[in-house]
């Protein structure tokens, strides 16, 4: 997919995950989003970038802690729910932007931290996002990534279930891929966490918008999971009275500029 075909596709998926994105995860997570912000180890003084923020969350989140939150995102529907959830959480220091991840429009060394939260599987050249994200940050700055890191065993099978839930997905990025970029970027690691998000994968798929026919796909593949006890799909799925759960590994990384 040529990155013009690509943005289209992330418009519209995230268009219309709006709404279920910002319901699915503006009240929970508050373990992840503290994390992050410990790795981050933002001051009161510090301005911060959060890229691709999404319904923004985790700049709202970050905005207690430091001065002056920017948040960017390329789909001008989340960033409507941005402002909404900023207002509603009675916020004056975050503004917002429409931009791409891929070409900040920002001077470089302009924010003190820079973050960015389960983007990186959506970017066709993530190290060239890392790059920029390295770039508008100043020197001794914190750099933060958080985001799905499959086992090199399931990476495969991961991004292929992924696809078939969001067509907007990439691939998802190892850990050791990840921490990789960062020194392919000249970035300095700080520390590297993990972290287990758990869903329901009724009501994931319920915010998610498959192409037709894949949906039933994704079932069959963790009802086979499940039988053979086995877990190559790299979300460790369990069947529970609430139905089928599936765990995601996440990994923190925080690097130095």
């Amino acid at each position: 997919m040529d990155a013009a075909a690509h943005q289209a596709e992330i418009r519209d998926q995230f268009t219309r995950q709006a709404d279920p994105f910002l319901a699915r995860h503006k009240n929970t997570n508050d373990d992840l989003l503290a994390l992050m912000a410990d790795c981050a180890l933002p001051c009161a003084q510090d301005t911060l970038l959060d890229v691709a923020c999404g319904p923004g969350i985790v700049s709202c989140s970050f905005a207690a802690r430091v001065r002056y939150v920017m948040g960017l995102d390329m789909v001008p529907a989340m960033i409507e729910n941005a402002r909404r959830l900023q207002t509603e959480r009675g916020l004056c220091n975050v503004e917002w932007k429409l931009g791409q991840a891929t070409d900040l429009p920002f001077g470089d060394a302009s924010f003190d931290v820079v973050v960015t939260r389960f983007s990186f599987h959506h970017f066709l050249d993530p190290s060239g996002v890392l790059r920029e994200m390295k770039r508008v940050c100043r020197k001794d700055g914190t750099v933060v990534v958080a985001d799905v890191t499959p086992s090199a065993l399931t990476q495969a099978r991961f991004n292929e279930w992924e696809i078939l839930r969001d067509p907007s997905h990439t691939r998802a990025l190892t850990r050791e891929e990840l921490r990789s970029l960062g020194d392919q970027s000249g970035l300095r690691m700080r520390r590297c966490e993990e972290f287990r998000l758990a869903m329901n994968l009724d009501q994931l798929l319920a915010g998610s918008f498959p192409k037709p026919g894949d949906a039933d796909r994704i079932y069959e593949l963790f009802e086979e999971e499940i039988r053979t006890g086995s877990d190559g799909l790299g979300v460790a799925a369990r069947r529970t009275d609430a139905g089928v759960v599936i765990t995601y590994p996440v990994s923190v990384i925080a690097w130095t500029r």
